[in-house]
């Protein structure tokens, strides 16, 4: 008797767990391309806040110390009105350009655009 196939054991059937393996496979495939935009366009929206907040510090280093269009920014003297340290490099590690008093101010390296297109982000005067 004990060699009797039991009938009523609950159990999953091979098929049954396929199915479900691929429907996790498929939402993972279309939910991951999403997170990816999404923490790119989170990092572009980053370095664009810290080049305001740089260009903006440079703007009150300038109008404390009688700068005009044109003269030469002292980042340590500017870093003094932020909050944070001043910033060299980007979160994709590259190099912001400080350019002289007056429009223009902080760049966004180029190479920095260039990997977080097709986000949506409007880099503006940056």
């Amino acid at each position: 008797m004990r060699n009797r196939i039991r009938s009523n054991k609950a159990a999953f059937t091979l098929v049954e767990i396929m199915i479900v393996v691929a429907i996790i496979g498929l939402l993972a495939a279309l939910a991951i391309p999403g997170f990816v935009k999404a923490r790119k366009q989170s990092q572009g929206r980053r370095i664009l806040n810290d080049a305001r907040q740089m260009d903006a510090a440079i703007d009150q280093w300038a109008l404390e110390n009688g700068k005009k269009d044109g003269d030469t920014v002292i980042t340590s003297s500017a870093a003094t009105y932020l909050k944070t340290a001043w910033m060299t490099n980007d979160l994709l590690g590259n190099q912001y350009t400080v350019q002289a008093v007056g429009v223009g101010q902080v760049q966004i390296n180029q190479a920095t655009k260039d990997a977080l297109t097709g986000v949506g982000i409007d880099w503006g005067a940056y």
